[in-house]
């Protein structure tokens, strides 16, 4: 009998997959340069804080997210979000696109892993083969935003919770991480294999 445990390779996005961020892009897409503008400057006393340790980007996700999203057309921005995945192709990392391709050959079980928004990491996750996606996610209904999160911002902690809910107890996966910032290292100090920044 095999006793070889099933893999997982969950990737983080920004910054592993990606040479950048794609979050703010993404909003200045969706609502405009200028107004994205005025929303991180009436937050720049937050922002700041942020910066010096003393409030955490999780708090200030929400209130930039609070600032744009509310009422605005649920359809409408998935929309948007599709023409910002087809975008974001061109940040790919060669070389982060090679080792998700070594997985899927392997069969192994693919999960993305992302603080960013479920508006286009849908579409890029599918685009990529992945078979989960764990992400952050706006709160509404079917049809318009509130302003709120759906759960917590997927960073930090928060990946392990969310990959323990997906899959349950995560010494029953040989884990593979893949991660670039300190919103990884939970993530990384849980897994089996641990890459930190292996595409740059």
């Amino acid at each position: 009998m095999n006793q070889t445990k099933p893999v997982v390779a969950a990737f983080d996005f920004d910054g592993t997959i990606t040479t950048r961020d794609t979050f703010v892009p993404f909003l200045a897409l969706a609502f405009g340069r200028v107004r994205v503008g005025l929303a991180f400057a009436s937050l720049a006393g937050e922002a700041l804080k942020v910066v010096l340790k003393r409030s955490d980007r999780d708090r200030f996700k929400a209130r930039i997210i609070g600032r744009l999203f509310p009422g605005h057309s649920v359809p409408s921005l998935r929309r948007v979000g599709d023409a910002h995945a087809r975008a974001v192709e061109a940040l790919f990392r060669p070389a982060a696109l090679e080792r998700i391709a070594w997985h899927r050959s392997q069969g192994h079980r693919l999960v993305m892993v992302s603080a960013s928004l479920d508006l286009y990491l849908e579409p890029v996750a599918a685009r990529l083969g992945f078979d989960d996606l764990l992400c952050t996610r706006p709160a509404g209904d079917p049809l318009l935003f509130d302003g709120g999160m759906d759960g917590a911002n997927c960073r930090g902690a928060e990946k392990v919770r969310r990959l323990e809910g997906l899959l349950g107890d995560l010494t029953q996966y040989e884990l593979h991480a893949y991660g670039d910032s300190a919103g990884d290292r939970e993530m990384l100090e849980v897994a089996d294999v641990a890459y930190y920044r292996p595409f740059e």
